[in-house]
């Protein structure tokens, strides 16, 4: 099994700037692919960010492309999200997620380990 604890959310003004880390502990080995996921109120979860296991293919939303970074750092088991010029679409509820079956997995049923989510709020 392996865990995963997000940290890093907050309330922070449009225009401003947030970075979200996902510390994984357990049998992280396993893990090949990870992604960011967000839920805002009244909507369905959806995909921000992911990136493999060595940290050289990522891939970004359209809606975060150009404002967004998700990186890794293996050694440490964490991975992070980088937002800057946030907006208030981007309030949400964001969650960290890991795979052991695909490297880039885009639909978050391909995951099998989620964290307990960490609250964005932008103001504007």
């Amino acid at each position: 099994q392996v865990q995963l604890v997000e940290s890093g959310g907050g309330l922070v003004q449009a225009g401003g700037s947030l970075r979200l880390s996902c510390a994984a502990s357990g049998r992280t080995f396993s893990i090949v692919g990870s992604g960011w996921f967000r839920q805002a109120p009244g909507k369905e979860r959806e995909l921000v960010a992911l990136i493999n296991w060595s940290g050289d293919n990522t891939y970004y939303a359209d809606s975060v492309k150009g404002r967004t970074t998700i990186s890794r750092d293996n050694a440490k088991n964490t991975v992070y999200l980088q937002m800057n010029s946030l907006k208030p679409e981007d309030t949400a509820v964001y969650y960290c997620a890991a795979t052991r079956r695909f490297t880039m997995a885009t639909r978050d049923s391909l995951y099998d380990y989620w964290g307990q989510g960490t609250q964005v709020t932008v103001s504007s």
